[in-house]
């Protein structure tokens, strides 16, 4: 690449991050009257947009000129819809679980009546008002937002809303940094691929460096499709230009003129902001020709996914983008060697690039202070399933797994005990309540049977079953295998037949010494990590939960009454509530009757097993229980025939 004029570029860098943060702080100033709405997926699910739109017209109406700005994510995807509110006389204020009438409610009592409408109110940014804080929930304050720390606060497809936080000035700092001691930043801050496999980041980009080839290739991996997981996501919906940011770095260390972000196309919103965000910061002179008149030019482009789940792992992902079926390849030789088109290639996951902005902005020293000795920096991960708070939760590495649910998540919700949590995606360990002390780094959960993976964290309760769930994940990694080697393709196969054999109550007891010794070899003898990992659900069951197999096979028993075949539904009558009906208009097969004696009991020949009638019947009755095994419901009273009247 030609020599760059850092000087210059330093001088236009603060001139523009001068302008970006007088306007950014005018949406702020005491005169400001500015309402922020969370817009990415997960608001717009819960109606976002009808909060935006709301907040428009009563503004509007009510003749108040005001900044309605969408943002992205900030995390508590639990209480979205969210809005940030700014008013004169008053500190940035967030509101929770909002929806049309409520936003019009938050203008009107708000802006007019000079009332913080406390009902909806999340909290304050500000510790001069008598107003809760943010940082007073332990959400808030437990975690270490670095490559998060701007999701939420701004537009995402403004670049200079990102440059007055931050954004871009690890970026300068490197254009005074020769190409080696851009890598030696790296290493010093202990950077690791956080994508799952923690390979040292500095590594990967000094390799191919020192490649012969001059064309090389720099691509960020956004194809993640792990059930449950929306980091890599929400970070393209919140905040691109942290990714655009790494890869302008990457283009300096290993010398590449061009970034490529692969994003599956199930994340329309990514594209769309993403694609959005480069034109941005190709009008604030940040990427294109001439970066801020340093004469380097470089280019993004985003290269949409047909949504397979092996085009996760690097080969694939570079045949898929070559126009190829996606299917890894052996190595070596490795991808830094010979990657994309056969030249010289660096994959990196989103957040790992999102990373290196910060660290050479604040120094690779002070990112190294975060974590463990072997896991620096911080972890993010999307915490779903059995959760009272789901949602993205940045902690720093080290953080144990019952801080990370329990303190941050608030746990199982309704009381129910915790049983199991599922990290790293589909090919993740299951750990239960015993290793909840565990620290969250890449090593340790490696020795527990587990991975730190993309960062999915799924939660399972205590009306979870662990066979099913294994079942569960091992059905989504054979569907999604490749098909290249026969360990992946046929191994997987049986592991599912198996499975699915375990919970119809068909099993034997010789089938788990056949899934321990089938999961080793497949694990041996794959060719990626997809094949590799995906016996690890069935592994850490059988290491942890190995009582719930036995059930299933010896007793023809499912303890979490989750297995059809294995689990019946019963009316208890000392609970039923006479006269009540809404498990009988609940019931696709018309499997419930009233008895002789005014309660309701199940046809057993007629049950379908929906469970519809336990989300029907009123939570003070608690009528339906399920029972397992089958033989031990108890005979249903008669049902009355037509004749015999009501």
């Amino acid at each position: 690449m030609a020599p760059v004029d850092a000087r210059a570029a330093r001088a236009s860098f603060t001139a523009l991050h001068a302008r970006a943060k007088d306007e950014y702080e005018a949406l702020f100033c005491d005169e400001a009257w500015t309402v922020m709405v969370g817009t990415a997926t997960c608001g717009r699910s819960a109606g976002a947009l009808d909060v935006l739109r709301a907040f428009k017209e009563q503004t509007e109406a009510l003749g108040i000129e005001t900044r309605v700005i969408e943002v992205g994510c900030m995390g508590h995807c639990y209480a979205e819809p969210l809005a940030l509110v700014k008013r004169p006389g008053w500190p940035p204020m967030f509101y929770h679980h909002l929806d049309a009438i409520i936003a019009r409610n938050v203008v009107k009592m708000l802006f007019v009546e000079n009332d913080p409408y406390l009902e909806f109110f999340l909290g304050a940014t500000d510790p001069s008002y008598m107003l809760p804080l943010l940082d007073d929930y332990p959400r808030y304050h437990l975690e270490h937002r670095l490559l998060l720390r701007r999701c939420g606060l701004v537009d995402p497809e403004d670049a200079r809303q990102a440059v007055a936080l931050g954004a871009y000035a690890g970026f300068v700092r490197a254009l005074e940094m020769e190409p080696e001691a851009i890598v030696e930043a790296l290493r010093v801050s202990g950077l690791r691929g956080l994508g799952g496999a923690g390979f040292p980041t500095w590594r990967k980009w000094d390799a191919c460096r020192k490649q012969a080839e001059q064309e090389r290739h720099l691509i960020c991996n956004a194809d993640e499709g792990d059930p449950g997981a929306f980091m890599d996501r929400t970070l393209l919906e919140s905040d691109p230009h942290a990714v655009l940011e790494g890869l302008l770095v990457g283009g300096l260390a290993i010398g590449c003129p061009e970034g490529l972000v692969y994003v599956r196309a199930e994340y329309p919103l990514a594209v769309q902001r993403l694609r959005a965000a480069i034109a941005s910061a190709e009008a604030a002179g940040l990427l294109g020709e001439d970066v801020l008149g340093s004469g380097l030019s470089f280019r993004v482009e985003v290269v949409e996914g047909a949504g397979a789940f092996v085009c996760g792992e690097s080969s694939a992902l570079m045949h898929s983008i070559e126009g190829e079926r996606g299917m890894p390849r052996t190595r070596p030789p490795q991808s830094v060697e010979r990657g994309l088109h056969g030249k010289p290639t660096v994959l990196n996951n989103v957040k790992t690039l999102a990373a290196v902005g910060p660290i050479l902005a604040d120094g690779p020293e002070r990112f190294a202070e975060i974590g463990t000795r072997g896991s620096k920096g911080t972890a993010v991960f999307a915490l779903a399933g059995k959760i009272t708070s789901p949602g993205l939760v940045e902690v720093p590495m080290g953080t144990t797994l019952r801080e990370l649910i329990f303190d941050i998540g608030g746990g199982p919700p309704r009381g129910k005990r915790f049983k199991a949590v599922q990290i790293g995606g589909p090919s993740g360990g299951c750990l239960p309540e015993a290793w909840l002390d565990t620290p969250i780094d890449f090593d340790a959960l490696g020795e527990a049977g587990s991975m730190m993976g993309s960062g999915g964290m799924v939660v399972l309760d205590e009306d979870n079953c662990m066979v099913d769930a294994a079942r569960y994940f091992l059905e989504f990694t054979q569907r999604e295998s490749c098909g290249k080697c026969s360990f992946c393709r046929i191994g997987t196969r049986h592991l599912l037949d198996i499975l699915t054999r375990i919970t119809e109550g068909r099993g034997e007891m010789r089938d788990l010494d056949t899934l321990q010794e089938l999961s080793e070899e497949i694990q041996a003898g794959s060719l990626c990590n997809l094949g590799k990992t995906a016996p690890n659900p069935i592994l850490t069951g059988l290491r942890f939960f190995r009582e719930e197999y036995e059930a299933h096979i010896a007793e023809k028993r499912c303890p979490a009454c989750v297995c059809r075949e294995l689990t019946a539904y019963y009316i208890e009558p000392s609970q039923c509530a006479r006269g009540c009906d809404a498990c009988v208009g609940s019931c696709p097969p018309e499997a419930i009757y009233t008895t002789f004696k005014r309660v309701k009991a199940i046809d057993q020949s007629l049950c379908v097993k929906c469970d519809s009638c336990v989300s029907a019947c009123p939570p003070e009755y608690d009528a339906v229980v399920k029972i397992s095994p089958i033989v031990e419901v108890p005979p249903a009273p008669p049902r009355p025939l037509p004749e015999d009247g009501p």
